[in-house]
């Protein structure tokens, strides 16, 4: 078994160095290995999960297409200017309800030039509100209903025949992240020197490094089209929570109520026409935006590393349990943990929970429990590589927020920590309240 997980951890390390969907093609790989060589048993891909995910995003990409997320950017950037000293505090609650809304993390691109502007106009640095508005970027996608980590989770383990709703889920996790999130934000409002005392900025000043720039989202040639797009997301969006949150609503066919998954792809799909239609947006040009290309790259991820991990997985279930069991089943909080240290691994909520989440069922632990442990898996912004957390550096023109010198030392380590750590406490906490 040792040599099999090395296997598996090699797929992971390459391919996640390799980027895009080197991560997938190479869980593709490392199965092939563990099927041809080792003999194992290759598991189902994890068809419906992909395919509730291709739904979303070609919905959100429809959206942004149309001028949605354009115009979503244009209310935030309002917000912001119009409130330039509380901008720590209300840059991660912007980015939250972005992510929270699409359902992805990458739309904080959009907003992250605008956050560093304001910051910088205003004498505050940069580092606090642009570190803990990617976090809060992150954090939300755990407690976003259409997320593919959020429909991950809820298809397996209505899968395994527990008794979990959309609901129960986003009771605990939207109160536990945003509250994660508000305290990192608290938490960084004193980070570093005040920006008029830091000696980096203050280098690039006198240099001329630092040009005036002036980010805006003005200029939106349809407005009509683009709130239309953005009400008929939303409107899909509280058509899945609803159902999702009160199963007696769905369709019934002999007896069964309609999945979660097949009405999380009707509504999205429904929606995406919708939008095309509405607003007249080509469609091609929906495929060629941002949010369908990083929607398909987490989509191939997902396909190669969840089927590579589900093989290994269930080829060496008995061996697992028996080695952890006992000590998981004591203290279950150990397998949040290891979801944090596998999202580092594989930068992916989705992958995360395809990959570990088979695992904490065959282990016993709670439903429950595990939905508690959910934020957990936020941990990729551990290693400072990932795409916001690249960005946000790059558009911190001050150089207050930057990669520290010894790599892990970097500006979004602590409102990472606090932002995780605070939301799977309480977590635990609200989940042995209202059901254990």
């Amino acid at each position: 078994m040792v040599i099999q997980l090395l296997v598996v951890l090699v797929a992971i390390i390459i391919g996640a160095r390799l980027g895009g969907i080197g991560l997938g093609v190479f869980g593709g790989v490392g199965l092939a290995v563990l099927v041809f060589i080792f003999g194992l048993t290759p598991t189902s891909p994890p068809i419906d999960v992909m395919l509730m995910i291709v739904a979303v995003i070609a919905a959100a990409a429809c959206m942004q297409a149309a001028g949605g997320l354009n115009l979503m950017v244009h209310w935030a950037e309002k917000i912001l200017r119009n409130n330039p000293q509380r901008i720590t505090i209300l840059s991660p609650l912007v980015t939250y309800t972005f992510t929270f809304i699409a359902g992805t993390g990458h739309v904080a691109y959009s907003v992250l030039p605008v956050i560093a502007e304001v910051a910088s106009e205003t004498g505050i640095r940069p580092e606090r509100p642009l570190s803990i508005a990617v976090i809060a970027s992150q954090q939300a996608i755990t407690a976003s209903p259409i997320s593919a980590a959020t429909v991950a989770l809820l298809s397996m383990l209505g899968a395994q025949g527990f008794d979990i709703t959309l609901g129960d889920i986003l009771l605990i996790s939207i109160p536990c992240t945003l509250i994660g999130v508000i305290v990192g934000a608290i938490c960084s409002l004193r980070v570093g020197k005040e920006l008029k005392d830091d000696p980096e900025y203050l280098r690039r000043l006198k240099e001329g490094e630092i040009k005036k720039e002036t980010t805006t989202t003005d200029g939106m040639n349809n407005k009509r089209a683009a709130l239309t797009s953005v009400i008929l997301f939303l409107a899909a969006t509280a058509g899945i929570i609803v159902f999702g949150s009160f199963p007696e609503l769905r369709p019934s066919f002999d007896g069964n109520s309609m999945s979660m998954s097949y009405i999380i792809e009707i509504l999205m799909l429904s929606a995406a026409a919708l939008i095309l239609i509405s607003t007249r947006t080509d469609g091609i040009k929906a495929a060629q935006g941002s949010v369908f290309s990083a929607g398909m790259q987490a989509v191939v991820a997902i396909f190669g590393i969840a089927w590579m991990g589900d093989t290994f997985i269930g080829g060496n279930m008995a061996e697992i349990k028996s080695s952890i069991e006992e000590t998981v089943t004591a203290m279950p909080w150990l397998f949040g943990v290891a979801l944090f240290v596998m999202s580092i691994l594989l930068f992916s909520q989705a992958a995360t929970i395809r990959a570990l989440l088979p695992l904490g069922m065959a282990l016993g632990i709670s439903p429950y429990m595990l939905i508690a442990l959910f934020p957990a898996v936020n941990g990729y912004f551990f290693i400072p590589n990932y795409p916001t957390v690249v960005a946000a550096i790059n558009f911190d023109k001050t150089g207050t927020t930057r990669i520290g010198k010894y790599i892990l030392n970097h500006s979004f380590m602590m409102p990472g920590m606090v932002a995780t750590v605070t939301a799977v406490v309480l977590g635990i906490v609200m989940v042995n309240i209202l059901y254990l």
